[in-house]
């Protein structure tokens, strides 16, 4: 290793390893578990639940599939969302969550994957085993769908499809949904109804 590449590897160990703040969201009977990657920096944060930043569509797009009203589960005079009803929701539907990744280094100030060093993956074998009732798989971005796939030795699907596979002696879906990141270069409506057809097969 030449010296730049030594001094790079150097610099990149000594950034600071971020754990994932939160536990899983694992509602009773769940049939459905959305892995996302890692949740943004805390400064970032509007509340404390998965998809926390404000300006992440998740809960508008659940709002407009659910309700016909983007806002629907947004706080807008806060900035915030409105997670009472969200976890709700999630539990009547039988929705749980989680991310791919358990311990990252964040390499740039952003809440994007790509700048995202996975240290540790998420034990996706063990965290299904807690969902006897779970039938399927969203990876809701690029980097959740390619860890989720290597961790079960399948092909990663296109956006809005998936692949079926069978994991310790159960038969799965792995879906590949759209980031709800507004970096994502697909208009809310278009990402919601992706997410629509997910929802009407659960």
């Amino acid at each position: 290793m030449g010296p730049l590449l030594s001094s790079l590897s150097h610099s990149l160990k000594t950034l600071p390893l971020e754990t994932h703040p939160l536990q899983p969201f694992l509602p009773e009977g769940a049939t459905l578990l959305m892995l996302g990657s890692f949740p943004p920096a805390r400064h970032r944060w509007s509340m404390d639940f998965f998809y926390p930043n404000y300006i992440n569509d998740m809960w508008r797009v659940f709002g407009l599939i659910l309700h016909g009203d983007k806002n629907h589960f947004v706080d807008e005079a806060h900035r915030t969302f409105r997670l009472d009803a969200i976890r709700e929701m999630l539990t009547q539907r039988g929705i749980a969550l989680y991310d791919t990744a358990t311990v990252v280094r964040r390499l740039k100030n952003t809440a994007s994957d790509k700048d995202l060093e996975v240290v540790q993956a998420t034990d996706l074998t063990a965290l299904i085993g807690r969902l006897p009732c779970l039938r399927a798989i969203a990876a809701t971005g690029e980097k959740a769908c390619q860890l989720a796939a290597a961790h079960f030795g399948i092909a990663p699907p296109r956006v809005g499809a998936y692949t079926e596979f069978q994991h310790c002696g159960r038969t799965l879906r792995l879906y590949r949904m759209p980031s709800t990141s507004r970096a994502y270069p697909l208009s809310l409506e278009k990402k919601a109804a992706c997410y629509r057809n997910l929802l009407l097969a659960f």
